[in-house]
């Protein structure tokens, strides 16, 4: 350990493993200490035996009512809906024909630069810190979002949306060879620059004509290392024309398997009205689900099978679909989770919604080596929530006993307030109390 060494004491839980599938899979510590250098972790462990271990003069920081868990994973949320969210209006096909024409402002770029200084702002103060997204049909939005992630140090998957058919004038892509051109030039440009990492993105079957997604699996074939991200039925009658469009297929997932579309870099938003035989599929390809309950509550698109995909053992990680989903916070996305599984009778415990969150997320993005827990030499990439944030919560933490009702009191209760610190690789990036 060098000068740079700084240590943080808290209650500390993290993963260790996928809680659906083994008992004691995380570590809760009451009075923890996790020591990070270089916005690397050290260790983590019980602070009485780790601050005798910490070199002289090594810098502790401490909160006393906090809980240090490693950031969050938001998987699935739309960059260019900052100014539309909380739009009133009907379910997805309907709400999508409302807000999309808001985009074209996107191909502004000092427009993109300032929104994704706002964008990026929020998710961190909700405690966000790696995410995948969604740019806006013009490559200066991904630009933008790029190159603000990259001053902030911050984990980053993002795309061009590719759409050039059945979308408003001014927004539409002219031809698939101008989607193919944009989407290259831009992985040229920041995939695997730092911290960040580029996803082709179809923004769904009903939007990409045969030669569109053709061009979505040329660049998957032509850059293995790239993600995929689309949309996936999410909405019985975005299923319906689906499959009016595309005659001769199977299923939905079926029309992007034809195309190339569905492996293990692959990861697919919403997934509500899955038969069997896709969940089958997904798990022989490796692909991710993504389940949004924010966004599928708002627009009455239809509840996630968590039992399915449990019984499935296929890869699982949760977002906000923002701005479909009216909120920046995955706690609140946890708290819908919670909900959604009820109502299709699973109950979802705390850890499950906080694996799904965290190692869970890391795990969808084959970045587990690197992120997801505190193991040593993983990144750095925490939050500090605050378990007296609001009054009634620390009223309500008084009566919590053991770690689960800790956790679910804050997954249920709490929202961007419990933040009280983010930090991006070993660097403090919000601060709720500055």
């Amino acid at each position: 350990m060098t000068s740079n060494t700084k240590a943080y004491r808290a209650s500390i839980f993290h993963l260790l493993d996928d809680p659906r599938y083994k008992k004691q899979a995380h570590e809760f510590i009451d009075d923890g200490l996790l020591v990070v250098c270089d916005g690397k972790v050290v260790s983590v462990g019980p602070a009485a035996a780790a601050l005798a271990a910490l070199p002289p003069g090594t810098e502790v920081t401490q909160f006393d009512d906090g809980i240090i868990t490693p950031g969050f994973f938001d998987l699935h949320n739309h960059f260019p809906q900052l100014s539309t969210v909380a739009v009133y209006g009907e379910q997805l096909l309907g709400w999508l024909n409302a807000i999309i024409p808001e985009e074209e402002v996107y191909k502004i770029p000092e427009v993109a630069t300032s929104r994704a200084k706002i964008f990026l702002k929020e998710y961190l103060r909700a405690g966000t810190t790696t995410m995948v997204t969604y740019g806006s049909w013009a490559k200066e939005s991904v630009d933008a979002l790029f190159s603000e992630a990259e001053r902030l140090n911050m984990r980053l998957v993002a795309g061009k949306v590719m759409a050039n058919r059945n979308m408003p004038a001014g927004i539409t892509t002219t031809d698939p060879e101008s989607d193919y051109e944009d989407s290259a030039e831009l992985i040229s440009r920041w995939h695997g620059r730092g911290r960040l990492a580029y996803a082709v993105t179809p923004r769904f079957a009903i939007s990409s004509t045969p030669e569109d997604l053709h061009s979505a699996g040329r660049l998957m074939r032509e850059n293995p290392t790239v993600y995929m991200q689309t949309h996936l039925s999410e909405n019985p009658d975005e299923v319906k024309y689906t499959l009016d469009l595309f005659p001769g297929h199977k299923s939905y997932l079926d029309v992007y398997d034809h195309f190339g579309l569905v492996g293990d870099r692959s990861i697919f938003g919403h997934c509500i009205h899955l038969v069997d035989e896709d969940f089958a599929r997904v798990k022989e390809s490796g692909a991710v689900l993504c389940p949004n309950p924010p966004s599928n509550m708002f627009l009455g698109s239809g509840l996630f099978k968590f039992q399915k995909a449990k019984d499935y053992s296929v890869r699982l990680a949760l977002g906000t679909d923002f701005g479909a989903g009216n909120t920046f916070s995955m706690l609140n996305s946890m708290e819908n989770s919670y909900k959604m599984a009820q109502l299709d009778g699973y109950s979802l415990s705390p850890f499950e919604a906080f694996y799904f969150s965290t190692l869970g997320g890391a795990r969808a993005l084959s970045m587990d080596d690197k992120l997801g827990n505190f193991a040593a030499g993983k990144e750095a990439d925490f939050v500090v929530m605050d378990t007296c944030c609001t009054p009634f919560i620390s009223w309500r933490m008084e009566h919590a006993k053991t770690p689960l009702e800790k956790l679910f009191v804050l997954m249920m209760l709490g929202d961007d307030r419990a933040i009280q610190r983010t930090y991006v690789f070993g660097e403090l990036v919000h601060n709720r109390d500055a």
